[in-house]
């Protein structure tokens, strides 16, 4: 089986997670999704190529090969919504962002399966991941999870209207301290390319409120990115002249996370 994921060991306190960039499937998985659902249509697309500057600031890098339909590595073991009383997807998806099926009929996974995933693709992630942090934190006393996701900027079986460009998550407040998120919010503001927002529609996911511990050290922060403001929506393309406009607004961002 192929590794299930990459991981660039860093310097500085910062580890960049990316849990939605992978696009693999196992042998045989293809063909149990509806015709929608071959392409992994809702991949967090390009984020990989997106942050890649990470590297030369120093960071640690951590990225999936697999795709969030074989399993999302930002929800819980448990499957507990990140959102209740809104539509969302679980652990192992069974619906598109679009609302339609993942699964042709009667090829859902089932509890058994379920397990077995999290054991190969989920488990392996966040043991590497705590691990990466474990070291960090102890090499630098502090360390900084940013994760980095990316979104259709509207899609109406999730959220309503359109998704400001980049959205800002901190579990309202309580997996980052106040001076951090201040400094990231004051990068937002300096900058007028980019509508945004703090805690809006996506506070951060599992992860994100899940490994932050700012008073142990454990700083963590999810962006959820528009896609239109690095790609084309629609063909899944990475347009570098757009990216290249987005990626010096990142940059500033984790920059505000090492100061």
């Amino acid at each position: 089986m192929e590794p299930v994921f990459s991981l660039h060991q860093g310097s500085v306190p910062l580890l960049v997670s990316l849990p939605h960039d992978g696009i693999l499937v196992p042998d045989g998985f293809a063909d149990r999704l509806t015709e929608a659902a071959r392409g992994v249509p809702d991949t967090d697309w390009h984020v990989s190529t997106l942050y890649a500057f990470a590297r030369e600031l120093g960071a640690s890098l951590l990225v999936p090969r697999y795709s969030r339909y074989v399993v999302d590595l930002n929800r819980s073991p448990e499957d507990t919504s990140l959102y209740p009383g809104q539509n969302t997807t679980g652990l192992c998806p069974t619906r598109r962002f679009d609302g339609g099926a993942v699964y042709r009929e009667g090829e859902e996974p089932g509890a058994e399966e379920v397990a077995d995933r999290i054991e190969r693709y989920w488990q392996p992630y966040h043991d590497v991941l705590a691990a990466e942090l474990a070291r960090l934190r102890r090499a630098h006393g502090r360390v900084v999870l940013w994760e980095g996701h990316s979104i259709r900027g509207e899609v109406p079986w999730l959220f309503e209207g359109r998704l400001p460009d980049l959205n800002l998550g901190t579990a309202t407040g309580h997996s980052c301290s106040a001076a951090l998120q201040g400094r990231l919010e004051a990068v937002l503001a300096g900058q007028d390319a980019f509508d945004w927002v703090a805690n809006g529609r996506f506070k951060g996911g599992y992860i994100t409120r899940h490994y932050g511990r700012p008073g142990e050290g454990v700083e963590a922060v999810q962006l959820e990115t528009s896609q239109r403001t690095y790609m084309d929506e629609d063909r899944f393309e990475y347009l570098p002249e757009k990216a290249a406009r987005l990626q010096p607004v990142l940059e500033r961002l984790l920059q505000a996370c090492l100061e």
